[in-house]
């Protein structure tokens, strides 16, 4: 079968804004829907692939539009992108409640659209064939008892291979590439278990910390790779990936996703309650955000960044010390010098090239 173009449905009742878009994204299969009726009826015609829609438009709205569409057991999984001139919190915030799945408003950078739009074609597209996996061995599991053990197995680990590629895209987006997601998944896994979580919570745990930055997804590459200091707009602007990580994973009942969105949303709060994005304190974080914070800060300062070289290992011990019952819980402090070594040879082993 021959891979055909992605399609994407402009949405919107302005002819510039579209004559744009249609130049912009050239290299995708195009559609164009210049009301909300209209965009409904082209859903359940064509197989869309991702939705960009305004928010201001004529009889049915934009967040009216998105609604029905989301809906609808036909279109529902169809990631829907809001572009537009609001720029409000309240629209970006009922923009995320209606079921967007990002917000870029207007006027656009080309280049940022065009990795939005890529990065969640490629999170759809991941989604796809979890689905279509778990629909095909489902139905060979009814078909044979003996095989299901077998067939479980391995729907768990592809499972845990999604799950961990999903979130190298957001490390990837804000090139941190190498070792990253792997070296926090083994610290965490460690830290988890010398604290006494039983062994089913460590591997969930394990498995569930690479989607600690999925939120990145959603933040600007002009602010993702700034190699200098944060203006504190931008600042306030990277930390909204906490929350956008936490709505894309909050409605799965799933129990790996359901610890991966605790993840996402904690592992930027500190034990003294300085954090975000909620300013929850001491044991108001839970146990899974606590270990995620201390396993990113220790891999990101001993790592090369965009905006710093790595630490030497003197230096981050200084500044756990010191943190100890202010960003860190200071058990976790304590686990991570009384095993120190173990550490170390995760770091060790798995250094990035650089």
């Amino acid at each position: 079968m021959i891979n055909r173009k992605k399609r994407i449905l402009i949405v919107d009742d302005t002819k510039i804004n579209i004559d744009v878009l249609l130049n912009l994204l050239s290299d995708y299969d195009l559609f164009v829907a210049l009301s909300g009726e209209k965009a409904i009826k082209t859903t359940l015609k064509k197989d869309i692939d991702l939705i960009l829609l305004d928010i201001v438009m004529p009889e049915l709205n934009g967040y009216e539009t998105c609604k029905i569409i989301k809906n609808n057991p036909i279109t529902k999984d169809i990631p829907i992108i809001f572009i537009t001139a609001k720029t409000d919190e309240d629209s970006i915030e009922k923009a995320y409640d209606v079921g967007g799945v990002d917000y870029i408003t207007k006027p656009f950078h080309p280049k940022e659209v065009l990795s939005r739009i890529s990065t969640h074609l490629s999170l759809s597209e991941y989604t796809h064939k979890l689905e279509e996996l778990v629909t095909k061995k489902t139905n060979e599991l009814q078909e044979t008892n003996k095989e299901l053990q077998n067939m479980y197995e391995e729907l768990e680990e592809t499972q845990r291979e999604v799950i961990f590629t999903m979130g190298a895209i957001g490390e990837r987006r804000s090139k941190e590439t190498g070792y990253h997601v792997t070296r926090v998944a083994l610290y965490s896994e460690l830290l988890a278990r010398y604290y006494g979580l039983n062994e089913k919570e460590v591997q969930l745990l394990k498995e569930a910390s690479p989607m600690h930055d999925i939120g990145k997804v959603a933040i600007p590459d002009s602010i993702l790779n700034k190699p200098t200091r944060f203006t504190t707009q931008e600042f306030e602007e990277m930390k909204k990936h906490s929350d956008f990580g936490y709505q894309i994973l909050q409605h799965s009942n799933r129990p790996l996703l359901k610890i991966a969105s605790i993840v996402a949303s904690q592992h930027h709060e500190k034990w003294d309650g300085t954090g975000y994005p909620k300013g929850l304190k001491e044991e108001e974080i839970h146990i899974y955000g606590r270990i995620t914070a201390l396993a990113d800060v220790f891999d990101a300062l001993g790592s090369n960044r965009v905006y710093k070289d790595a630490w030497c290992n003197e230096k981050i011990f200084k500044l756990f010390k010191d943190e100890k019952g202010k960003h860190f819980d200071p058990k976790l402090i304590d686990i991570f010098f009384d095993n120190l070594d173990d550490f170390l040879s995760i770091k060790n082993k798995l250094e990035d090239c650089h």
